[in-house]
């Protein structure tokens, strides 16, 4: 166990961290590393750590995740620390919430890894859609252990006020308990969120198609959080994308212009970080931010291969990629920070799975003429061949292939063009009407 010094100004929150370490059960990180890492989650959304400690354990108590006695010591550990925020780096169930409420009582907040990184969200979310996504997955997670917080869940949630965050609970009905009450409540807001989100996702749908009728390649950023996304793309297009050296500094999705290093321009799109240990629900109500990395034709995944971790950062984020279905598609990895780490390269068992790999600094801009390069060769590789005729009053579609670039070759009949195309996958889907013959 650890105490730190408490260097931060008298109103700050201070938090006590708790880990658990399952015997026979493999981790992505250690539960030291885990918990330095959720010490940086916990500095993040403004909580001075003032100490933590972890227990193994050959199973997790049920009523409250860890063993009365370590409680105990706990108990104690944070009266003296004067500790208002217990952290506990997994998930707890409803149960364990509730009975470890009973223990701590009004004076200390009990929150999990799962509920301080919603609260980040929250926190670092700019637009309407962020804000969105947020507020349903703040309310999703808390439905289940809603008990006598609903008066906090009602403050924090979204950032409270402009869909009816901060009340707006009605009023109860013959035999009703308030319970129920907030349970109807919150059920109607999620009913309501689900809906508009829906909504935001017609209208994504709508701008992909609208873009890919561009000919413009979309290339997706993924990576650990901090990995150094924000700072990557505003190497490569010229842009000044808001980044900081710091957990999920930025949450919204950013689409730039890359010019490619022989001909063409790909659509390079910053994603939101990952993590290990993602909740589920922030992954389900970020599913429209996520489905840009989904219908992308190329992923860049990024990591910070100066940092210890950077083989366990890796692997969380393949495993996050194959949470939303992602996993399949073609990638490179990008070792981004080689800067801090001169010639750091993994020990990767998995490099096959990847078309290249590719050693950056965006803020050195150094590598970037090596990946612009790479990631040409990768869409090139993707293509497709695909015979067409085009009628000579479709003019306009003619007239489109060649501003995409996709002509190869061409020969001019009476009724028409014949056409021999070069193009990605999905383009093809989009003009395969006028297909004489497809052909790898």
């Amino acid at each position: 166990m650890s105490k730190l010094q408490n260097s931060q100004p008298a109103e700050a929150e201070r938090g006590y961290l708790v880990g658990v370490a399952l015997q026979r059960e493999r981790s992505l990180l250690s539960v030291d590393d885990s918990l330095r890492e959720l010490a940086l989650l916990a500095e993040t959304a403004g909580i001075h750590v003032a100490g933590r400690t972890y227990q193994r354990l050959r199973q997790l108590h049920s009523k409250t995740l860890i063993g009365s006695g370590k409680l105990a010591e706990i108990l104690d550990e944070i009266a003296f620390l004067d500790v208002n925020v217990l952290i506990f780096d997994d998930e707890l169930s409803p149960r364990h919430q509730r009975e470890l409420e009973k223990q701590l009582g009004d004076a200390v907040r009990l929150l999990d890894r799962s509920a301080l990184i919603l609260d980040i969200f929250a926190q670092h979310a700019r637009t309407s859609e962020g804000a969105l996504q947020v507020e349903l997955a703040q309310y999703e997670y808390r439905l289940p252990r809603l008990t006598r917080q609903w008066t906090h869940l009602a403050r924090q949630a979204g950032g409270g006020g402009a869909r009816g965050g901060s009340g707006g609970v009605g009023l109860r009905g013959p035999g009703e308990t308030q319970l129920e009450v907030d349970r109807r409540e919150i059920t109607r807001k999620i009913t309501k969120l689900k809906s508009d989100l829906e909504q935001v996702r017609a209208h994504r749908s709508l701008h992909r198609t609208r873009r890919r009728r561009s000919g413009l390649p979309l290339v997706a950023l993924v990576g650990y959080t901090n990995a150094g996304k924000s700072t990557l793309i505003n190497a490569l297009s010229g842009s000044q994308i808001y980044a900081a050296d710091r957990l999920f500094a930025t949450l919204d999705p950013t689409t730039r212009r890359v010019e490619l290093p022989a001909r063409g321009e790909i659509l390079l799109s910053d994603t939101v970080g990952f993590i290990q240990k993602l909740p589920t629900t922030l992954i389900a109500a970020f599913r429209a931010t996520l489905e840009e990395v989904v219908e992308a034709d190329l992923l860049l995944h990024v990591v910070d291969i100066s940092h210890e971790n950077a083989i366990q950062h890796i692997e969380a984020v393949e495993d996050t990629l194959a949470e939303i279905d992602a996993a399949y598609m073609p990638r490179i990895l990008v070792l981004n920070k080689i800067d801090r780490a001169p010639g750091a390269r993994p020990n990767l068992a998995l490099t096959d799975e990847y078309d290249d790999i590719v050693a950056v600094s965006g803020q050195e801009k150094t590598g970037l003429d090596q990946l612009l390069a790479s990631v040409q060769h990768s869409l090139e590789q993707q293509k497709i061949g695909l015979t067409v005729f085009i009628p000579y009053q479709s003019g306009q579609v003619y007239s489109e292939l060649c501003d995409k670039g996709f002509i190869e070759a061409e020969r001019a009949s009476e009724s028409g063009w014949e056409l021999a195309l070069r193009l990605p996958a999905a383009d093809a889907d989009y003009y395969e009407r006028f297909a004489l013959e497809r052909a790898k």
